[in-house]
């Protein structure tokens, strides 16, 4: 029986090989392992062979019809001969059978010790033998239902087994279907070859197998996976040794070469991690210094920023007394401030009371020389008969005595000396007076100065900001500039870029509603959006915007160390021509940029208070700023024909605006920028004749109420100070009524006055060529005449 279960197992695995290997060598296996095939145990009792001989394999296992049966491959053992025994006296061991159509796992197969002592393999055997029955030649061994017996003697009978050996095959239906063809191998099956048990070694077949387990199978019924495809014909059949050798040699080679490459690749990453944090100590040390620095820059600054507030109050403590200073006083059931001045002014009030007095003396005395003045015809002979009227006396026609003469009368020489140092006191008086009139203005400046300081110091006393605070943990406030009306603007200091800034706060009333909180910061960031985008030399650079609590934001802008136009004005009143020209070629400049970009953008609000001296002098650089009020002339609002609309009207300052920001009616005004060129005028007169051409010392109410700027058809000139005919002209060209009329931004840095003078040859050529021109447009008015009157002779003639 184990010789049969061992036939089929080999012929399955048989039929699987045949794909895969050479011809020559599939017949050496073949023969090899079915010369074997034929042995049958000892131990195999009688009754066991002639069941499966009368029953047939089909007992067994159940084949499909499709494959060959096992009985047709033992059929004709059987039939030829008698069945020969294996030469080894030695027992075979049944062995399991690692098919994989069986239900058994190798793992689960029984050992020597775990095999039922029911089945037949252990079934006992009657020690009494019998003689060896001789297989006839038509149906003998196996199918004549003798017994088999060893190659040596006669056994006796084996008694019938308790059970039948078809009790066992009970649930053999449910076991998996086997493929016992050996020529019709299914590719899909691959069945490993398994080497040979230690446990037959008794055996001449290498390829053991083992009793199926039915039990197991009848047991535990499993369906069916499907075998994995067969993928090693291709490795089996191309690859040799040498090659597979030279394989695992590249193979070895690489993986070195990768090992290094990983080691050196590891050590140059632990280098670079070194590196990264030696240079991340080094990064940090050198934070950590620059942390010391700023922080010594910080005290220091601070330091220096509390000596000059204590120098600036202690010098207005010193100026109240000599310019003045605020005095509460109680008016009815209120307090109001008001100025009294200092010593300085009451020693200026008292020198004037002086002078005033002594021009009052200088013309009492004049009145009285008149009295005592000679008279051209008396002469000499005058005295004679004055001084004998004292003792005599004289009568008049009527006989009344004429009274003496005045006693100490002056000749003519006595009397032009006293009148010329009458005179000359007079003449030191005036000049005096003068002194004092330039002192006086003087004062006055230092006084608007004084309490001009004064008000920045109670603001800066008043204001939260007062203490040094850093700002965005990066802007350290230093001192107060100035103060607006919602917004103050401090002087600090960027410890980031080490670089002076002036930071302007723009503070919120608590008190305000949110539609009129929202509306002040859409027109701050408004402001912003326009500044932002500015970069020329001309213009304040604005760098940073950021939020300091919920009602207030900071605008961060470029510190420049003067003060602006106006203040240089309220100082000097006047800039010579020069100068003043300097200035406007700037600020034209300026405005060219503005009008260049894309989309342009109108300033609105020029003015002297918003054009900065960079040196604190009008010989240096100017930079204008403060674009709160400025216009985008963008696709949407501005056409190039009519304008924009002017949608802040009553904005501004007034003494600044063109008349066209006053028409007052149903739709609004329309703009170009050629409002900042009417600025640009005022601006230059200002600068040259110390007042304003329109307007001038009056307030801003009082220009709206009277129309100022409306009826300022044209510009009228002091004659002094001394101007030029060409910035005359220029300011006319600015300062034209009907907006069509004036000149653009664009063609007004075009303008002669602006441009470089010109050399003499330049120039000479120049007048040259105009000249040409007249004649030629003389000559073209003359060819016209003599046309016209030539063929009027001509028809008269005819």
């Amino acid at each position: 029986m184990a010789v049969l279960r061992s036939s089929i197992g080999a012929g399955v695995k048989m039929e699987h090989f045949q794909a895969a290997l050479d011809p020559r060598k599939q017949e050496l296996l073949e023969a090899r392992f079915l010369g074997a095939r034929v042995s049958v145990p000892k131990e195999l009792p009688d009754n066991v062979v002639t069941e499966i001989t009368n029953n047939g394999v089909s007992a067994f296992t159940e084949l499909p019809s499709a494959t060959p049966s096992i009985e047709a491959q033992v059929a004709p053992m059987s039939a030829g001969s008698h069945i020969q025994m294996a030469p080894q006296s030695t027992v075979n061991t049944p062995q399991p059978i690692h098919n994989q159509d069986s239900n058994m796992s190798t793992g689960s197969s029984h050992s020597d010790k775990e095999v039922d002592p029911n089945t037949p393999d252990k079934t006992s055997r009657a020690p009494e033998r019998k003689r060896k029955r001789k297989a006839d030649d038509t149906g003998g061994g196996l199918a004549g239902g003798g017994t088999v017996k060893g190659g040596g003697g006669g056994r006796p009978p084996v008694p019938p087994p308790d059970k039948k050996i078809s009790e066992y095959f009970k649930h053999s239906s449910s076991s998996p279907i086997r493929h016992g063809g050996a020529k019709s191998p299914s590719p899909q099956q691959p069945y490993p070859m398994l080497p040979p048990s230690p446990q037959q070694v008794g055996l001449p077949s290498p390829v053991t197998t083992a009793p199926f387990d039915f039990l197991s199978s009848s047991r535990q019924p499993l369906p069916r996976l499907p075998p994995p495809p067969m993928v090693s014909k291709l490795i089996q059949t191309e690859l040799t040794c040498h090659r597979i050798t030279e394989f695992e040699t590249q193979a070895s080679s690489d993986l070195e070469v990768r090992n290094n490459k990983i080691d050196e690749l590891t050590r140059s990453n632990e280098e670079l991690r070194h590196q990264i944090s030696t240079h991340q100590k080094a990064i940090d040390q050198h934070k950590q210094q620059v942390n010391k620095c700023i922080e010594v820059v910080k005290k220091l600054l601070k330091e220096k920023s509390s000596i000059e507030k204590k120098e600036a109050r202690q010098k207005c403590m010193q100026n109240r007394l000599r310019l003045g200073q605020f005095v509460t006083q109680r008016v009815g059931a209120t307090f109001q401030e008001n100025w009294t001045d200092g010593h300085a002014f009451q020693e200026l009030a008292r020198r004037q009371e002086e002078i005033t007095s002594e021009r009052e003396e200088i013309d009492r005395q004049k009145k009285l020389l008149l009295k005592k003045r000679p008279s051209n015809s008396e002469g000499g002979g005058r005295k004679r008969n004055n001084s004998s009227a004292l003792h005599n006396g004289t009568t008049t026609d009527s006989g009344f005595l004429k009274p003496d003469a005045v006693p100490g009368s002056l000749t003519l020489q006595e009397y032009y000396e006293a009148d010329e140092i009458l005179k000359l006191r007079q003449n030191a008086l005036k000049k005096e007076d003068a002194d004092l009139q330039l002192e006086m203005e003087k004062l006055e400046r230092e006084r608007n100065l004084h309490i001009r300081e004064l008000k920045r110091i109670h603001n800066e006393d008043q204001s939260r900001f007062n203490n040094h605070p850093v700002l965005n943990e990066r802007y350290l406030l230093l001192m107060l500039l100035g103060k607006g009306g919602f917004s103050e603007v401090h002087k600090a200091f960027d410890l980031k870029e080490q670089r002076y800034v002036a930071c302007k706060v723009h503070q919120l009333n608590k008190d305000w509603k949110e539609d009129k909180k929202a509306n002040y910061i859409k027109h701050a960031l408004r402001e912003y959006n326009i500044h932002k985008a500015l970069d020329h030399p001309r213009v304040v650079k604005l760098y940073d915007v950021f939020e300091i609590d919920a009602n207030s934001f900071c605008t961060v802008l470029e510190y420049c160390d003067g003060h602006d136009l106006d203040f240089y004005l309220k100082q000097h009143k006047t800039i010579p021509e020069r100068e003043a020209r300097s200035i406007i070629m700037q600020v034209v400049s300026a405005l060219k940029y503005l009008n260049e970009i894309k989309p342009p953008v109108i300033h609105y609000d020029l003015k002297p208070g918003n054009i900065l001296l960079t040196e604190g002098n009008v010989c240096g650089e100017i930079k204008i700023t403060d674009f709160g009020l400025s216009k985008v002339m963008d696709e949407e609002n501005y056409n190039p024909d009519h304008g924009m609309d002017l949608t802040s009207q009553g904005a501004g300052t007034y003494w600044y605006l063109p008349p066209e920001c006053f028409v007052v009616g149903k739709n609004p005004p329309k703009i170009s920028s050629k409002v900042d060129v009417w600025s640009v005028g005022v601006i230059f007169y200002q600068c040259l004749y110390g007042k304003k051409p329109f307007g001038h010392n009056q307030s801003q109410a009082t220009i709206l109420e009277e129309n100022t700027i409306l009826k300022a058809t044209e510009v009228q000139f002091a004659n002094k100070p001394a101007v030029t005919n060409e910035a005359k002209s220029f300011i006319r060209s600015c300062l034209a009524y009907r907006k069509e009329d004036r000149i653009d931004v664009l063609s007004l840095a075009k303008h002669e006055y602006l441009q470089p003078p010109m050399p003499k040859h330049s120039r000479v050529t120049s007048n040259q060529a105009q000249q040409q021109q007249q004649q030629q447009q003389q000559q073209q008015a003359s060819s016209f005449s003599t046309g016209i009157f030539g063929a009027m002779n001509a028809s008269s003639s005819s």
